[in-house]
């Protein structure tokens, strides 16, 4: 996925102990491209420390960087923990801010 070079890693940690996987492709409605949080793990005993924090923030760098203007994720409605995370980070799951619909990301097997 690397060596295509529409994907990149950050890492964090010591062991690593973090990592974020985020792909990126042109954008449709925007000018900048548009970038997929593919992955985000923290390894279990270092969470809620700041380190998810920190590779999250360094992969959003990186993604303006590289000249996206927009990333989106998938989650867990169970995982309380990353949606806290994103969610204290600017990412929202409502269509067009606060007050709207909420969004949903659907997925199948090919």
């Amino acid at each position: 996925m690397l060596e295509a070079g529409d994907t990149f890693v950050v890492v964090g940690g010591s062991g690593p102990d973090a990592v974020a996987v985020v792909r990126y492709r042109p954008a449709l409605w925007s000018p900048g491209r548009e970038c997929y949080l593919a992955e985000m793990y923290v390894v279990p005993p270092l969470r809620g420390r700041g380190l998810g924090r920190a590779v999250l923030q360094a992969a959003i760098d990186e993604a303006r960087r590289l000249g996206a203007d927009r990333m989106d994720l998938g989650t867990s409605e169970t995982d309380v923990a990353a949606r806290q995370l994103y969610e204290s980070m600017g990412f929202t799951n409502r269509e067009g801010g606060a007050g709207g619909p909420v969004m949903y990301v659907y997925e199948r097997d090919l």
